[in-house]
């Protein structure tokens, strides 16, 4: 009997291919595509963009197309609890939140996932780009994806051993153009749709309007320092800012001023020059290790402080529920609440949330 694989279907070329793919290796395959919470009474926009009803009508059409059952299941409950009032909250508290890695581990890989193993699924399949790998030791180690351009291992970095042992990645070797390719090939007729960028649940992309909308208190007016206590103008909410910002400050000033520390404790901004920008250390807490703690107290890593970003190479010192990591080079955006990373080559580590830096 085929093994039951689960495929967490989008709508978009990813996820329907790593299903086409799936089928050709004759696995018993089942599309689920979860519908998410949008915003009540918005104007802009009727549906989660992760799940409008065309994106709903492409994933149908592809499972049609492959001769597989097709789900549309209710995740608007979990999806607003785990991840909308996570990142309600840490707005709330002055912090850049990383809503992707949140949905990644408590709905996907979550309630999803949940929802697979009691169809009688063994895995639960996804279009990320990614790859699993095992230790001589039985461990699941996530790697990076082989086309570095759209790499997703740090969107997964909270994954844990169970959630791995249970993930399947079928597009982890491939490259996006390859995987274009392959479902054009299979006449998939979602092989050149386009991709979604912003904020699922944010229905006009602004999410400065979402926060005035579902936590007013975000939008406290407050002071604008320099480092040496100057009070240089007033920001309209700690929430609308974060390090290394440069626009939107309103100010008037003989040279470029950046954000350099988000002070929640007095509701204040601490703005200076380009010179001023940049730290070489930051504490990841809680620290998520994908394959438990290292043995030794001390590693060498790179750490990658944003989905984009260029990781840097770091000594990164393992502590209780945290590490502490100190950069080779300085980096100018380190903001509380966004995700560090650690990997070593392809290996990704595990990683956690930045917390608050002390003031430099």
């Amino acid at each position: 009997m085929p093994d039951r694989v689960v495929v967490a279907m989008s709508g978009g070329v990813d996820s329907s291919t790593a299903a086409a793919l799936l089928v050709e290796k004759g696995h018993d395959v089942i599309g689920i595509m979860l519908r998410l919470w949008s915003e009540p009474d918005c104007a802009d926009a009727d549906a989660n963009r992760c799940c409008t009803p065309e994106a709903v009508d492409e994933a149908r059409a592809v499972a049609h197309h492959l001769g597989i059952p097709f789900y549309l299941i209710n995740a608007e409950r979990p999806f607003r609890r785990q991840v909308v009032d996570d990142f309600i909250a840490e707005y709330g508290r002055a912090r850049t939140p990383n809503p992707c890695v949140v949905c990644n581990r408590d709905v996907r890989f979550g309630y999803l996932l949940d929802y697979a193993l009691a169809l009688g699924a063994d895995k639960l399949a996804t279009g990320h780009y990614a790859r699993i790998s095992r230790t001589d030791a039985g461990d699941f180690r996530l790697l990076r994806g082989v086309d570095r351009a759209k790499d997703q291992s740090y969107m997964l970095h909270a994954l844990d051993q169970r959630q791995l042992a249970h993930a399947l990645f079928p597009l982890g070797g491939l490259t996006k153009a390859q995987v274009r390719q392959l479902a054009a090939e299979r006449g998939l007729r979602v092989a050149a749709r386009s991709e979604s960028q912003d904020l699922c649940f944010v229905a006009d992309g602004d999410y400065r309007r979402f926060l005035a909308r579902h936590a007013p208190g975000t939008a406290r007016p407050g002071p604008i320092f320099d480092r040496q206590g100057r009070r240089l103008g007033t920001h309209q909410g700690l929430a609308y800012h974060t390090v290394g910002q440069r626009r939107g400050l309103g100010i008037a000033a003989p040279e470029a001023l950046y954000v350099l520390e988000v002070r929640p404790g007095d509701n204040a901004l601490i703005v200076g020059p380009a010179s001023e920008l940049g730290r070489d250390c930051l504490t990841i807490a809680p620290m998520h290790w994908i394959e438990g703690p290292p043995a030794e107290p001390s590693l060498r890593a790179e750490v990658q402080i944003r989905y984009r970003a260029r990781p840097v190479c770091a000594l990164v010192e393992v502590g209780a529920g945290q590490a502490q990591v100190r950069l080779d080079a300085p980096l100018r955006d380190i903001a509380p609440g966004q995700s560090a990373v650690l990997y070593q080559g392809e290996h990704c580590l595990g990683g956690g949330p930045i917390s608050t830096p002390d003031p430099i």
